[in-house]
């Protein structure tokens, strides 16, 4: 299918690696010009590499914290125009409701909720004024089921969740599209992480955790960048312009709802 978005300009975040990088792949092989980011410069640019060898488009890798202002501004200062964001940023550590304080919800809030909204912020009116933009925001399926020990994440997902929800209402009148990709575990190292937890508080290898975690998905297995890629990919398209402030899981049937 051709996405009818060769030529166009996108950022993607995070994405050196794992989901970021499946976009951006994606992206890629529709003919879109990226700019990626990561804190990383050694795989950042290793991966700009890659890409640009692959796939014949233009790759800028700017390496900063997406997540601070300064990094912002630097990313920014570098992207120019853009028509295409796809906001990523690594989840919070997992722990129990009594672990955190003040500092731990804001640091989570600042990742996983202000830096998308203050990239929206500073992207979205341009896109309005030449009446195209696409935004996906990567969020987890937390949102639509909260998972116990992520409770920083529920909360500063949600929180963006509830922001978009509105605020692709207000914007998609001019050819600005926005919406959330809500992965379920997929094969990166946010779900090594994960499995090595759960692997030393057990007391099992991580080849078990994981295969303990593959049993409770339908699917029976973990997501692929590839595949998460190719959805983003899609949102980002000519032919996703009716799709407007929505949540898509991609969790291979984990999360157990009707709607």
């Amino acid at each position: 299918m051709d996405l009818g978005i060769k030529g166009r300009r996108a950022l993607v975040c995070a994405s050196s690696k794992g989901l970021g990088r499946g976009c951006a792949e994606a992206l890629a092989e529709a003919g879109v010009d990226l700019v990626i980011n990561a804190r990383g410069a050694e795989a950042l640019e290793a991966t700009a590499a890659a890409i640009q060898s692959a796939h014949g488009v233009s790759v800028t890798a700017v390496a900063s914290d997406i997540t601070t202002e300064a990094g912002r501004d630097t990313v920014l200062d570098a992207a120019g125009d853009l028509d295409i964001l796809v906001t990523n940023a690594g989840g919070p550590p997992p722990g129990l409701w009594s672990d955190w304080g003040r500092e731990d919800f804001i640091a989570a809030l600042d990742a996983n909720m202000l830096t998308p909204i203050a990239l929206m912020t500073a992207l979205m009116p341009k896109m309005i004024d030449r009446g195209w933009g696409r935004v996906v925001n990567i969020t987890s399926q937390s949102v639509k089921a909260p998972i116990p020990q992520l409770g920083l994440s529920n909360a500063a997902r949600t929180g963006l969740t509830g922001y978009v929800a509105g605020t692709a209402r207000q914007v998609a009148p001019f050819g600005v599209i926005v919406n959330n990709l809500l992965p379920g575990i997929h094969a990166t190292d946010r779900a090594d992480a994960l499995d090595g937890g759960v692997s030393q508080k057990e007391g099992i290898s991580i080849e078990q955790a994981r295969a303990n975690r593959a049993a409770t998905i339908p699917a029976r297995r973990y997501g692929t960048a590839e595949e998460f890629g190719a959805m983003c990919a899609f949102l980002c398209s000519e032919r996703a312009g009716f799709i407007v402030g929505q949540n898509i899981l991609l969790d291979g049937g984990g999360t157990n709802a009707t709607i």
